[in-house]
Parts: C-alpha cells; structure tokens; sequence
C-alpha cells in the first residue's frame, strides 16, 4: 500500500491535512494545566464553637466527629485541627480518582449520625462539609491608599460585593475572606454598671431576644369562607432591629411607677465586627484578603481567568481609592512554564532544523522534515482531546523530546532516497523514492515499533506517578504512531516532488557549498577511522561484554550518588514567611512584628509586595494570636536576577534578631498537595490520651535530632503545649450555699468573656449577627474577671470570687489530629543539594533509631506519596525492557538475537545518571521520563543497526560482514538522528526562570545519555550483533522457520509480483464487456 503512495500523492497530502486540522482543533479546546490530575481527593468540614478552647473543641466536636468518619470508603487519611479562636477544621483525604460528590456524601452520612451529640451552638452554627483542594488557587488582596476605608470596611465590602460574585463562578470550591471583620450589633456590657442595676447577662440576652424579633402578625379582612370584606390588609412589624439605636432603647427593667432601665444605660452599642482576630495589610495599607480555593477536577487556570474577568467587571463600582491587587495567582507561574515550554518547543524545532541541514546539505532536502516534524506534533494533540487529558507541563514536555524522535522518521526515507540516486545515477527522485519505499517499510514499521513498545506499558501504572508517565507516554506514543504514518505517505510524496539528483550538475561555487563540502570529507574520514576501529573489534566478545559490564557497575555506582525526588521544587515567585512570637503574646504584639518583618522584606530586590497576616497562619490554617504569616510575591523571572532560593536565605539572614521565630518556604510543587512545598510530616502520640505536654516534649527532641542532619533544614512546628491558661475551679459547695449554679455561672462568664451570639439581622443585602459581651476594658486581666459577678437564685449579685479560684497551667493553643491520634505538624525543606527524597529517608533514620514506642511519624500531603514510592522506577524500567525484549523477539523470530539491543542501553543509562550528577540535578519523575525516552531511542539505534545486519545475513554474506555492512549503512543516518535529538534539547539544558528546574532535569538526562549512548554505542552495538548471531547462527526451533522478520515479511508480502492477477482481471473486464456489446 504505502510502496504504491506516489501512485496517490493527493491522499498522502490529505491525509496529513486531516491529521493538522484535528489537531488543531484540539488545541483550541484542550484544557491548560500546570500538572496532570494527581492531587487526590479532600473533603473539608467547619467547625465553629464561638469562645470554646482547642481543648473543649477537641473533647466536645472533633473526637465524636473523628470517630464516626474513620474508615470511610477511599479514605487515605485524616487530620483535624482546632484552636482557641474557637474555630476548627477536619481534613478528610482520599484515594486519587475518587469522585467528590460521592466523598462529600459518605462523609456527610457519617457526621449526620452524630450531629446530635454535638454541643449546641456548635449544631446552630452547622458543620459545613466541601470538597476542596487544599491548596491556594488565588489570594485577592482589596486594599485602599485613603485613610477614610479601614480594614472593617474593606472586609464588609469584599464581603458584600464581592464574594456572592466569585462564588457563582463554575471552579470556586470555597471564597472566604482571612478574619472575621463581618459587621456585627456589638452590645458592650459594663458590668459595673449591671451590677449597680442587680442586672445580670441573662436579662440583657433575654430582653434583646424579646424585643428584637421577627413577628408575622398576618392579614385582615380576609373573610375565611364567612362575611367577606371589601379590601384585605397585611400587616408588618418592624422585625428585628437594624440600627444601633433602636438596640440602645430596649428595655431591660420596668416598674409600674414608670421606672425603665435601657441597654443604652448598661452598655454601649455600635456596629462593629464580629471577631478582632487578624490584621492584614498590604504594603502596610489597611486590606482585606481573599482566599480561594477550587473544585476537585477544575480547570485552575480557566477558573482564575474567570474569576479576574468578574474582579475586572466589580472594579468598575469601587469608590475611589480601592483596589485589588493578586498577590497570589497560581496560573502566574503556569503561564510562565507554559510560555518557556512553547519557547523550548521553537528554539529545538530551530536547532533540529539546522542540524538536518548541516547533514543533508541542502535546503530541499530540510524543507521535508520541517513539514513533517509538525504535522506529527500537532496531531498528537487530537490524542489528547480523545483520552480526555489537558495540555500541561508533562504533555508539553513530551512534544519537545519528540521533535528529536519524529524527525528520524522523515531523515532515514530522505537519507535512502540520496544514497539510492548516489548509487544509481540514473534514477530520477520519483524511481529513487519508490526504491527507498520498498526498502524502508520494514526498518520504519521496527523503529516504531520498538518505540511504542517502551511508551505502552508505563501507561498502566496507576498513582500519581502513573498519571505522569501514562500522559507522557500517551502523547510521546501518538506523536509516533503519526509520525511514521507521514513517512509512509507525506515524506515520499514530498521527496519525489522537492529532491533532485546533484549529479551531472555543476553549480558555482560558493562559501555555503564548501563547508557542506568539508563537512562531507570530514565525516568521510570519520566513517573510515570508525570502520577501522570495527574491522578489529567487531568479533572481540571480551571487548564488548567487558564494556557493558563496566557501564552497568557504573549505572549503579552513579545512581547513588545522584539524589532521588518526586517533582523537583521550581521558583514559583512566591515565598510564605511564617512567624511564630512567644507564647501568650497578643495579637498587637503579633501585628507589630509582622509590620517588622514587612519593612525589611520590601526593601529587598526582587519582591514585589508583601501581605501580612497577624493572628493566622497558612500551614493548617490556624488561628492564634502569636501566629503570623507573610505572603511575599516576587518581581516577574524576567525582572530580577535572584532565584527565590537566593532570595529566601537573605531574608533568613535579615530576619534574625525579630520578635519571634521566622521560617520561610514556598508553595507546594503540586497544586494540590497541601498548602507548601518541602516535606510534610506528624509526630503522632500512638497512647491515645490527650497527653499534651508528653508530645511536645517528644517533638522537640525529635526536631533536635533531625536538625543534626546535615539532608534537612528549615524544620518548622506550631505545635507548642505551654501557652499560658488558667484552669477555673469551683468549689461546688459553697457556690450551692449562695444560691448559684454551676450552670449558670458559667454561661454568665461565657457572655460577658467570649459574647453570646444568639440572633442576627439583615442589612446591606446580608445577614450579620448580634453579640453580647463585656467591654474590653472590663476582662483585661485576673482581676477583672475576679471582679466580675452572677446573679444567684434569690436574685443578688455574688462574686466569683467568693466561690472560684484560679490555677495557673500551660495548655495547647492549637491542637492537631492525624487519624485520631494528638499530633505535631512539622514541615521542612531539604537542605541545599538534597532532594526531599533524601530528607524523607532521613527523617526515617531518625524516627527508627530516637523514637519511643508510644510515638511514631506519619506522611502528609505529597510527602503521602514520595515515601511510598520505594524502588519503582527500577520496576518500570524493568517492564519496559522486558516488553521491548518480547516485541524484537517477535520481530527477529528469536530470542536471542533482541539481546544485541538490549545489551547496548546501560551505556546511554550511565551517561544519563552521569550528567544528572555534573548538573547537580535529583533523579526525579522529570529524569526518569527521559531516561525510559532514551531506552526507545537508543534501542531504535540498536535496532537500524542489527535490522539491516539481519537483512545482509539472509542475502548471504557472513556474520561479520553483515555486522560491518550494517554499522556502516547506518552510521550517518543514527548520527544525525541522535546530534537532532541533542540539539533539540540544548534549550532545556540552558533555560532560565519559571520552570527552569524541571527543563535543566529533563534535558540534561536525556542530552547525557543520548550522547554516551550513541558514541559507545555504535561502537558496541556491531560486535554484539556478531556476538549473539554467533549463538543462533543457522539453528531453528522449528524446521521450517522463516529467518526473516516480521516487518521485512509484510514489506516483502507487498513487492511482490501480481501480474497473474492483473491478466485474469483484464479477462474479466473483456469479457463483461463482449457481453454488454452482445446485449
């Protein structure tokens, strides 16, 4: 069929236009994505319980909702988190693949079963269960540079105007703003005053209650099937009240002589917000932040898009003097991945070009393979859009490798079709071509082939590093398959319309045409002098058997030295500065060291701005008074000449001498994966009890030992048991000899030191609520709170003094779950020229040798995935080359011969793992995928090489002239593949900015390799043909097996003669036409 295309040129031409239109197609409606879909699934549950400690908070709603939960169907693990803002978090994670919805419902029946034994106010807030990732999809920042909008007004406007917007948008799993400045009717008790009254907070409470109410009074004149009425009316009330004043004239007390008590007599009101926990600014201008956070299964960059394009739309109604500003965007370092990635792809599409042309020598000859090379990098993003898959980083990655691998398809026809005419210089370009068509069918069937047979069987391997390499190997497999397609029907077609014979033509001379020439005489002589160096050691088998023994020892020598890693942790110009104050500090003196650290990070070239967050932290996403973070957004890659790694230890050293402990990190290398980069771990209490200070003290042992490591650095943990408290203990019997109850003494303390929320109102289009609580100036220290009193049963005032005594302790300001046990977070980063694989097995050593029994470590996040990894990439290899043996035996119809292949790949291994190590570069996902790319590629060489030999050998000449004959016939033609291939990776090698990392490891692997295993190996590859035919030489399995392969049998199958079919049917065609004639 494809012997006969030049018969068809127009359907060679089609078919390649089909193949660029659906690509093309494709690309437009292809999804754009940093990584492919790996993060698993997460189900998030709120929790608020207004005034509760992390203690109460864990005793009363995490335990019972930890316990109904555990086990659910898919869960890989869970972890909770509460502190004393009175606010917590459960974290439930799944498998990878599991459908949220499905997730959100099991979680959801499991809570709704104990929603009852949860504590009241806990029940009317409500658990709100979403499925999210964990990780920042934006960070919005409105700010203001006009002192008449504070952070109040900021924060209720985002809250009003905003947030309904954003939500709506398809892809916002959750928009929420950092605090908790929502407008609230504050109620400010004086309880000095209340007690000049005999009034206690269980009055005021009730009297607003009473007062401050919606009423459905109904309608009149409604005649309810008796007399009817000629018009109808309904009645209002005026509901609850909106405005402070109308708060500052409720009733509290009465007389029947006239007498009256107002709140307004007792307390003040205003309308202010409802917590006073964070402080964020940007740039040191009043702000309000917000963060969102996507859908399991979005399109992150397609949701950003959009959610700028409502921003934009919003922004038009700002009052003047507001702003936004994106201090975090995850698809900022996306598109600058994408946009080097696509730059890479043009600058080694440019190199490859130059490369052909150096060695073909003219410019028709190149203008082939730069039709070609794209039709089959385009059509392979049809594949993409049939598998579902998204154009990202690792799809991406894959076209750039193939350029080098697609282009061979089109050099070997060009290259058969110039030494076809040099042979025979009669031919002209139309005979030579179809010559070299029936020649090349079964080289080109093998090469791809054995190609595809790397790329298939990695598409099976399930995991988040299955995901990577199935993509790749999908998008590497279909540029292939398409790529031999187009030599089979566009590269002939194109050789018998562009090439000419160069003999019998002489041009004039020029500069250009003498250094093709030169070029020509030196890789002459360099042909000769390797064909010499063959001739003497092409039937040495100790030469051959010792190389490949040296390379495997040094495959294995080299792999220890290289560090391991999953995905390596790229600039994405963003840094999160974590700031931990002393213990008991408040959130003033938190602010006040953030504004510290503000002034001194702006200063430094390369950042951009810098929001600061007092009272939170982005870690777990806890909330402390001496807790801080700082989100740092750098200057564009382009506009700076440090790396954030540089950036990072200037800040380290500036930071020192502050208020309090700073640690600086990055966001995570998966979106996805938890909430920063590095390593994620527990320490977990396997006891069981709530052994608070037992825990901290293990976990600061622990970190002790590992920051003797010299693999681990910037170990970082909010765990901290000695948070000042003060346990209250009544003595229950003289409390009942007063007339008080326990009960109601202490809902009294819980109004007037954490607020009673008991209703709301609407205004502004929104529901707020009301709060009820002392003044700050009453419950400053112990001696207001000892000063405070509780109206007993008869009716007086009694002090708590005289029934309660205060114990001073040390407590849990935040506590961590993970799996039900109590648990330290701690994160860290691998040192400079460590891995995080190194720092994962580290951390394992330490574990093992310093840790109780009653104590154990847990993974988190991708460090989940990293530490289960084990020896994987040795089993994957292991199945391609197992797989790649099966396919040449097949092909050879042996199982020995396919042994000369696969016997030459350590060599391009070793300089694989070689150049990862001169690069100072970890063996991670990104070396890996080239590494299984090179043992196509350098098996392809192999293949050209003992594929041609086979033939030689069938037509008659002996093992070693076939051995020879073979190297020779292929020498320039693997050359000039291999030097593409390189070429087209010196872009990844020397790139710079976003995604530089990931560009340098996938580069310099395959650049290493591909070079060593090309110069050794056409060196090796001849005598290990001669070595293993040696061993099969004129033997069958069976009597009448065929010695040739299966691609020369298909090949051969389609030249042969049909002139026997052609008389019979010309017969037939005379005969039917005599008939017709007749009739």
């Amino acid at each position: 069929m494809f012997r006969n295309i030049l018969k068809r040129p127009v359907l060679g031409i089609v078919i390649s236009i089909l193949i660029v239109f659906l690509g093309c197609l494709s690309i437009v409606q292809l999804p754009i994505s940093q990584f492919p879909k790996i993060a698993p699934t997460v189900v998030n549950l709120f929790i608020a319980y207004p005034g509760a400690s992390a203690k109460v908070l864990t005793d009363s709603t995490l335990v019972p909702l930890e316990a109904a939960i555990n086990g659910v169907q898919g869960m890989r693990y869970m972890v909770s988190d509460a502190t004393s803002a009175g606010e917590a978090t459960v974290r439930v994670v799944f498998e990878p693949g599991t459908d949220p919805n499905q997730a959100v419902v099991s979680v959801k029946t499991r809570v709704d079963q104990v929603m009852t034994s949860l504590p009241d106010l806990v029940q009317r807030e409500g658990v709100i269960i979403l499925p999210l990732q964990p990780s920042m999809l934006m960070y919005v920042n409105l700010y203001s540079d006009s002192d008449s909008f504070d952070q109040k007004y900021l924060f209720n406007y985002a809250y009003t105007k905003l947030i309904p917007e954003i939500q709506r948008i398809t892809g916002v799993a959750n928009a929420s703003l950092l605090g908790s400045r929502t407008y609230a009717m504050r109620l400010w008790l004086k309880p000095d005053r209340m007690r000049a009254y005999n009034i206690s907070s269980e009055e005021v409470v009730a009297a607003v209650k009473a007062q401050s109410l919606i009423a459905r009074p109904g309608r009149l004149g409604i005649s309810s099937g008796k007399k009817a009425q000629a018009t109808e009316y309904v009645l209002n009330y005026v509901g609850r009240y909106t405005e402070p004043e109308q708060y500052e004239n409720i009733i509290i007390r009465s007389s029947e002589f006239g007498e009256m008590v107002k709140l307004k007599d007792i307390a003040t009101v205003q309308l202010g917000s409802e917590f006073y926990d964070i402080y964020t600014n940007l740039d040191g201008k009043a702000s309000a932040s917000i963060v969102l956070k996507q859908t399991p299964n979005s399109n992150g960059r397609e949701v950003i898009r959009k959610v700028k394009e409502k921003i934009k739309e919003l922004s038009k109604a700002f009052p003047d003097g507001i702003h936004v500003q994106y201090s975090y965007d995850v698809s900022k370092f996306l598109d600058a991945s994408i946009e080097q990635v696509i730059d890479t792809i043009r600058d080694a599409f440019i190199l490859v070009t130059l490369v052909v042309f150096l060695f073909l020598g003219d410019w028709r000859s190149t203008v082939i393979p730069v039709i070609a090379v794209p039709i089959s990098l385009v059509g392979a993003f049809s594949v993409l859009a049939m598998f579902g898959m998204s154009i990202n980083l690792i799809t991406l990655f894959a076209v750039v490798l193939a350029i080098g691998i697609v282009v061979d398809d089109a050099i070997v026809v060009i290259e058969a079709v110039h030494s076809n005419m040099e042979k025979d210089h009669s031919l002209s370009p139309y005979a030579a071509t179809q010559k070299a068509m029936g020649e090349l069918g079964s080289a080109i069937l093998a090469i791809t082939l054995v190609m595809i047979s790397v790329f298939v069987p990695i598409a099976f391997i399930d995991g988040p590093v299955g995901v990577f390499y199935r993509q790749f190997s999908i998008t590497m497999s279909s540029a292939i398959v398409i790529s031999a397609l187009v030599a089979l029907t566009l590269t002939p077609v194109l050789c018998a319309m562009f090439l000419k014979s160069h003999s019998g033509h002489k041009s004039s001379f020029n500069v250009f045409k003498w250094f093709i020439g030169q070029f020509n005489a030196l890789f002459e002589l360099l042909t000769r002098a390797y064909m010499w160096v063959l001739e003497r050691t092409v039937t040495q088998r100790i030469i051959c058997l010792g190389v490949i023994l040296l390379f495997s020892g040094g495959i294995y020598y080299m792999s220890e030295q290289v560090s391991s890693g999953f995905v390596p942790n790229e600039d994405q110009g963003t840094i999160y500065a974590i700031v931990q104050t002393p213990p008991g500090s408040s959130l003033e003196y938190t602010n006040k060291v953030m504004g510290q650290l503000q002034q001194l990070t702006k200063k430094i070239d390369g950042v951009h701005s810098v929001t600061s967050m007092a009272g939170y932290e982005i870690m777990t996403e806890g909330r402390g008074s001496n807790a801080g973070t700082c989100l740092i957004n750098l200057k564009n890659w382009d506009e700076r000449k440090e790396n954030v790694h540089e950036i990072i230890e200037e800040l380290e050293h500036k930071a020192v001498g502050l208020g309090g402990t700073v640690e600086f990190f990055e966001p995570p290398a998966i979106p996805g994966f938890g909430s920063s980069g590095g390593f994620s771990l527990r320490l977990l209490d396997k006891t069981g009890d709530l052994r608070y200070p037992e825990l901290e003290a293990a976990t600061q042992q622990f970190m002790k030992n590992l920051r003797k490591r010299k693999e681990i650095s910037g170990l970082f943990t909010f765990y901290n048991a000695s948070y000042p408290q003060y346990e209250i203990k009544i003595d229950n019997q003289i409390a009942m000899q007063k007339g008080v109850a326990i009960d109601t003494a202490m809902k009294n303390l819980d109004v007037l030191n954490s607020g009673s929320y008991e209703q709301g109102f609407v205004k502004f289009g929104r529901f707020f609520k009301v709060f009820t609580q002392a003044a700050p100036e009453y419950r400053r220290n112990l001696d207001d709170l000892r000063n405070q009193f509780v109206k007993n049963e008869q009716g007086d005032m009694v002090p708590y003094s005289s029934f309660m005594t205060l114990e001073k302790t040390k407590g849990a300001n935040e506590i961590t779950r993970y799996n039900m046990y109590n648990s330290a977070a701690i994160r860290g980063f691998p040192a400079k020229g460590y891995t995080s694989g190194d720092a994962i097995q580290a951390i394992r050593e330490v574990a093992k040798d310093t840790l109780s029994r009653e104590f154990d470590i847990a993974w988190e996040d991708l460090s989940f995935d990293e530490a289960k990894r084990g020896n994987e990439f040795i089993v994957i290899s292991l199945i391609v080359v197992l797989f790649v043996y099966l396919v040449l035996a097949a092909q050879y119809e042996s199982f020995v011969l396919p042994l000369a292949v696969l016997f030459s790949l350590p060599v391009g291994v070793f300089g694989s793992f070689t150049m990862l190590r001169m690069m100072g570069l970890a063996n991670d996902v990104y070396a890996q995928i080239a590494i299984i790319t090179l043992l196509g590629l350098l098996g392809k060489n192999a293949v050209l090489i003992v594929e041609f030999a086979v033939q030689k050998r069938n037509e008659g000449l002996s093992l070693r002239a076939a051995a020879l004959e073979g190297a020779k016939m292929r020498f320039r033609p693997i050359l000039m593949t291999s030097f593409a291939f390189v070429a087209g990776l010196i872009p990844l090698v020397l790139s710079e900015g976003a995604g530089a990392v990931g560009n340098k490891t996938l580069g310099s692997s395959a650049m290493g390799g591909m070079i060593t295993g090309t110069v050794i190996g056409v060196l090796i590859i001849p005598g290990l043909y001669f070595l293993f035919a040696t061993m099969v030489d004129g033997k069958n399995l069976l009597r009448d097996e065929t010695h040739t392969s299966i691609t020369e049998s298909i090949a051969s199958n389609r030249r042969r003669p049909r002139s026997k079919h052609r008389k019979l049917k010309a017969r037939l065609k005379l005969l039917m036409r005599r008939i017709k004639h007749k009739n």
